[in-house]
């Protein structure tokens, strides 16, 4: 789009744009600085010429106060829809921990998982119906490589979900519930590190302010009077390495295939290789499974399926910034859980390394400053 006429009024703005074909059309034009963007002569699709000469016309409105409301309660709307996300993680490690009480780590991790990837199989065709999928030209050859970058991601995810969640399964039983949800939250500041190591992606002076608040805070949660760390907060500690290599592999896959497809898929995986282990050593029976079917169902359904989709959902036309911070408050709701559900009370010495910890969390995720060019350079 080169070509642009226009006219004011006190409110709104015609823009005239000239395209080479109607496909550079975006499918929606995202409210930015209070404008809206309306699409007023765009013929309908059968009587679109292909190519030539093409002009659109756009109308910009700023937002009159009324609108400002409306976009005000909608950022409000997935701003709860977030905080509920973080609310049914933090309380899922309460299910984690009391699911152990009925059956072994893998068993717990396999029918949750399998669970988790059943529930989002209708998400995925609601959320189809809801943004139905840009429809692009490609050749089966093209379609046949997006198909195997979907499977090979979501097989890669699947690897490193079992893993993490394995460890974190096995160390909650060791360990309480609000240490293993702070230790878990490590891995925020873990990424940028093992960004710079293995992408050589630079981290910024705030990342290293994160990671050294992030080891006092450790110190004070996890380490004893004798120097030693429980067997737990080590576990659960590897968990956070292996969930921080499982983000870097999400961050690598999802520009390029649907993250709820992928997503479904590494539960099925994860559910699979889970099972391996639990039918070869811990021999759950059905009894067990229905004895824990209260925890189970709540990790499985709202923790993977539920939570994923009011993410996603919640996360649309959201500042990243401001969604990750409230995402991060699952760390401190795991603590609130563990106390008011299970009893489980942190001495001063541990809450004070949260603290530090919550500190870490937050300091890693604000945006780093743009370096501005100097005067004359572009």
């Amino acid at each position: 789009m080169y070509s642009r006429k226009f006219y004011s009024r006190r409110n709104e703005m015609l823009l005239r744009y000239k395209i080479s074909s109607y496909n550079q059309i975006p499918a929606f034009f995202p409210p930015r600085n209070m404008i809206v963007f309306l699409l007023i002569n765009v013929p309908p699709q059968p009587f679109r010429p292909a190519a030539g000469n093409l002009f659109i016309k756009i109308r910009q409105i700023r937002c009159l106060p009324g609108k400002r409301i409306f976009m005000q309660k909608t950022k409000l709307r997935n701003s709860i829809l977030l905080l509920l996300t973080a609310t049914i993680w933090g309380t899922a490690f309460v299910a984690q921990s009391v699911g152990m009480d009925y059956v072994k780590p893998f068993t717990f991790n396999a029918v949750r998982s399998l669970i988790g990837g059943i529930v989002l199989i209708p998400c995925i065709f609601l959320l189809n119906r809801v943004n139905p999928p840009k429809q692009q030209e490609t050749t089966p050859r093209e379609a046949a490589r997006s198909r195997k970058t979907l499977i090979a991601g979501g097989i890669w995810c699947g690897i490193f979900l079992a893993a993490a969640s394995s460890f974190q399964q096995i160390g909650i039983q060791y360990t309480t519930v609000g240490r293993a949800g702070f230790i878990t939250a490590c891995y925020i500041v873990i990424v940028p590190i093992l960004g710079l190591i293995f992408l050589k992606k630079k981290c910024p002076a705030s990342i290293w302010a994160a990671v050294a608040l992030a080891l006092a805070g450790l110190y004070l949660l996890c380490i004893t009077d004798s120097f030693s760390i429980g067997k737990g907060d080590f576990l659960v500690m590897i968990c956070a390495v292996l969930f921080s290599v499982h983000i870097l592999v999400i961050d690598h896959f999802s520009p390029l295939v649907d993250g709820v497809k992928m997503s479904c898929i590494q539960f099925f995986v994860c559910g699979i290789i889970c099972a391996v282990p639990a039918l070869l050593f811990e021999h759950p029976t059905i009894s067990a499974l229905l004895a824990a079917w209260g925890p189970v169902l709540y990790a499985g359904v709202f923790s993977c399926g539920v939570g994923y989709t009011l993410q996603v959902v919640g996360q649309k036309d959201m500042n990243p910034t401001v969604a990750s911070l409230i995402l991060s408050l699952e760390s401190c709701i795991s603590v609130l859980a563990g106390w008011v559900l299970l009893g489980q009370k942190l001495s001063l010495r541990e809450l004070a390394g949260c603290v530090l910890m919550f500190a870490a969390i937050l300091l890693a995720q604000l945006p780093a400053r743009k370096k501005t060019a100097p005067a004359g350079k572009k």
